[in-house]
C-alpha cells in the first residue's frame, strides 16, 4: 500500500502544473484580438439576458420563493437522510432505498482533506 503524505503529496504536484498551465493558456488567449472582442460582446449579451431574467423573475415572485422554500427543504431533508443513514451503518444495519421506479440505491462514502491552518 502506498504512504498516504505521497498520494497527497502527488496530487499537490499535479494540482499546481494544472494551475500553471490553464494560467499560460488563459494568458496565449488574452493576447488574441479577436478574443477579446467576442469577450466584449459576450458581456454585453449577458447583461441583456440578466435584464430580461429579472423581468421574468418579478412576474413570478410567488414561484421563486416556493423554489427557494423547496431547495432549503431538500438540503434539510438531505442531511437528515445522511444522519440517519451513517446512525444505521454504526450500528450495523443494513439500508435499503428505493425510488418509486423500484431503483435500488446504496450509500457512497466520500473522504475529503481540508487545509487545518
Amino acid at each position: 500500500m502506498q504512504d498516504i503524505q505521497e498520494i497527497f503529496d502527488r496530487i499537490q504536484v499535479a494540482k499546481k502544473e494544472q494551475r500553471d498551465i490553464r494560467k499560460m493558456y488563459k494568458d496565449a488567449l488574452d493576447g488574441v484580438g479577436e478574443y477579446q472582442e467576442i469577450q466584449e460582446k459576450m458581456k454585453s449579451l449577458r447583461e441583456k439576458k440578466k435584464r430580461i431574467e429579472t423581468t421574468i423573475k418579478e412576474q413570478f415572485a410567488s414561484e421563486i420563493t416556493k423554489l427557494e422554500d423547496l431547495k432549503i427543504d431538500i438540503e434539510s431533508d438531505t442531511e437528515v437522510l445522511t444522519d440517519v443513514a451513517m446512525s444505521k451503518i454504526m450500528k450495523g444495519e443494513t439500508l435499503e432505498i428505493k425510488d418509486k421506479d423500484s431503483n435500488d440505491y446504496e450509500p457512497v462514502f466520500k473522504v475529503n482533506f481540508k487545509k487545518v491552518s
